[in-house]
Order: structure tokens, then sequence, then C-alpha cells
């Protein structure tokens, strides 16, 4: 019993982790939005506003997988290492955002800006895309199968085996993909209203981010309630453990909104965080000048997330279905580290209160003072 309560406890780890990801991927939204800045000092005021945070996005994706990789080492091993094609052009992209803010503006740049500007472009939309249809196949599953007893085979110990295709599979799925295409128009909503709270007071540039705010942020839940109406009406699987120990994945049409229904902690926490998202949007967009709508839309994106996390991994839900050999589902039970490894993991992650509020400390010092364009043409230290 302690055993499940620690899997139960470290899909929630996962869960926050993956919640403040999104939250953070606005940042990738902001360079999707680079190439559309109609001067250079805008596209450096918008670069610089993000490289005091880009980090903290690229820092919680490598904790991301570090922590699935440590308390449900099958699903690294399955999803990580078999659909290899698909966490390689994540990988990828986000390379490409790290070697732009290192060598954007440094003494000595040949290519020029435009060039590194393109780069953090092709991050922020393959990034926001690619993670949403990572994300995507928690709800609508995988091609692979997961033969424990190849573990013996000394020619070949590999346990699990993805489709030939190796990712691109998912990548084609229309489901994953609308997933995507609304992880990447939410991050270029939460990037706008981060313009407008980090960028000084410039009336042209704050009418320009509320006219994006508008576009992006309407794009962005027209998607999202497309997607809830296909995730709920999506038929799902029920883990039933028979008396002599046999796991089978019995199928259950609306197995997502009844999850919802039967953690009402779930439906709560989407309910008030879609309030807290179009409340932030909405206020933002019709309101004289207000530039808080940042933290109710973060916050809102923080709780969405968390709920649909849950709705996957919670309620004998497996979290991976294999479309090709339904035996082979993974859930957080068959899935996760010896208790041990948990048990050890769990006194770790007394420490994440702690890097939270340094994280919150750093994030309030670097924006405590919005960026002005004097300040960028009479600094050298910027990106």
């Amino acid at each position: 019993m302690l055993t499940y309560h620690l899997q139960v406890y470290w899909w929630f780890i996962i869960s926050l982790l993956g919640a403040i990801l999104v939250f953070l991927l606005f940042v990738q939204g902001g360079q999707s939005m680079l190439l559309s800045s109609r001067t250079a000092m805008q596209r450096t005021l918008m670069v610089n506003s993000l490289g005091r945070k880009w980090e903290l996005s690229f820092t919680t994706l490598v904790v991301f997988g570090g922590a699935f990789f440590a308390s449900f080492p099958l699903f690294y091993s399955t999803s990580f290492g078999g659909a290899y094609w698909l966490w390689m052009l994540i990988l990828f992209s986000f390379t490409f955002q790290a070697v732009s803010y290192e060598f954007r503006a440094r003494k000595g740049n040949i290519y020029g800006t435009r060039l590194f500007d393109t780069l953090l472009f092709i991050n922020g939309c393959v990034g926001c895309v690619l993670l949403g249809v990572a994300v995507g196949m928690f709800f609508f599953g995988g091609e692979f199968s997961v033969v424990r007893g190849n573990i013996l085979d000394a020619s070949s110990p590999v346990i699990s085996r993805w489709a030939s295709t190796h990712g691109f599979e998912a990548i084609c799925n229309w489901r994953n993909l609308l997933l995507g295409f609304t992880v990447l128009f939410l991050a270029r909503t939460q990037a706008a209203l981060f313009f407008m709270n980090n960028i000084a007071d410039d009336p042209f540039l704050y009418r320009r981010n509320r006219r994006t705010l508008f576009i992006n942020g309407s794009v962005f839940v027209v998607l999202f309630l497309i997607f809830l109406a296909v995730l709920l009406t999506a038929t799902g699987y029920t883990t039933v453990v028979s008396s002599t120990g046999a796991v089978t994945f019995v199928p259950e049409k609306y197995k997502f909104a009844m999850n919802y229904i039967e953690m009402w902690w779930c439906l709560a926490a989407l309910v008030v965080g879609v309030v807290a998202v179009l409340y932030g949007f909405l206020r933002s967009v019709f309101a004289a000048h207000w530039t808080k709508g940042i933290w109710f839309s973060g916050a809102g994106t923080i709780l969405v997330v968390l709920s649909l996390f849950w709705v996957a991994g919670y309620n004998d839900t497996p979290y991976l279905v294999s479309l090709t050999d339904l035996g082979s589902s993974l859930t957080i039970v068959n899935s996760s580290s010896t208790r041990y490894t948990l048990e050890v993991m769990s006194w770790v992650s007394v420490l994440v209160p702690f890097v939270a509020a340094y994280i919150a400390y750093v994030w309030y010092k670097l924006g405590a003072k919005p960026l002005t364009p004097r300040e960028m043409e009479s600094t050298d230290h910027k990106y």
C-alpha cells in the first residue's frame, strides 16, 4: 500500500513539473513572434525580455525528463527510447534556443542576429507543437509493445519496442497535433501577456501586444474547446486486476469525462483554471491598460494542465495505452521504480519548495524593472 501511495505522489510531482513547463513555454511563444517584429529594437526588447527567463523553461524540461526517468523508468525507456525521432526533434529545437541566446549578441558574430532569431523562431514553433504531441500520447496512445522477458535475451535485451516509424506516427496523429497547436497558441497568448507586463510602457508596443493577444487568445480558446470535446468524448481504458492477479485493460466510453466526474478535485482544478485564464485574457484585451494578466493566465494554465495529467494517470487509468498490444499499456503501478527508489526520491523532493522559492526570487529580481529601449542601447550585457 505504501508503494502505491508513493506512485501516486510521484505522478503528482510529474504533473506539477509538466504544468510548470507548459506555463514557462511563454518563452517559446514569444520566440515564435520574433520574425513578425517590424524593427530591430522591437526584436531586441523581445529577445532580452525572454532571455531573462529562457533558462527556466529549458531547465524545467530537463528536470521533467529526469524525474520521469527516476520515478517511472519503463515510460522513459519506452517513449524516450522508442519514439526517439519525436524526442530528438524536440531536443534539437531546444539546442537551437540555447545556442541562439548564447551567440546572438556576442561580439564577433559573423552571422548577424537574423540567423539566431530564425533559430529561436523554429524552437518557439516546433518545441511547443511537438511537446503537445508528446503529451497527447498520454490520452490517445502510442504504437509500442513491452515484453519484459526480453531482458534475458543476451543478443537484444530490449524490453520496449516502438513502431518502425519511431515517433513520426505520433506527429501525424491529428488528435496529438490538435493538442500541439493548442499548446502553441497558448504559449503565444501568454507571451503577449508577458510582454505587456515586462516591457516598459510604450503606447505602440502595448497596442501591438494587445492586438496579438486578442488574435492568438481567440485561436487558443477555439482550439482548446475542440480538444476538450475530443478528450471528453474519447474512449479510454480502465485497469482491472482479477483475483489471480492478472491485469487487463477494459475499454470505457467517455473515460476521461468519467474521471473528471469521479475525481471532483480534477474538475475543480479544470474549472478554476479555465476561469483564471479567461479572466487574464479578457481583462487584458478590453481594459484600457492592465498588465497583470500573465499571473492569472499562468496560474490558470498550471491548474488546467495539472487536471489533465491527473485524469490521464489516476483512477486506474493507463497513462500510455499501446495501440498495437493493449496488454503493454503503462500505468503508474506497472511502470514505476522500486519502493526503495521512490522513498529516497521522496525525501529529496522535500527540497522542491526551496527550489521554487529561489526561482520566484530570481524571477522577481530580473523582472523588477521593465525593459526600455534606452537600457538596450546603453548596455553590453544583452542577448
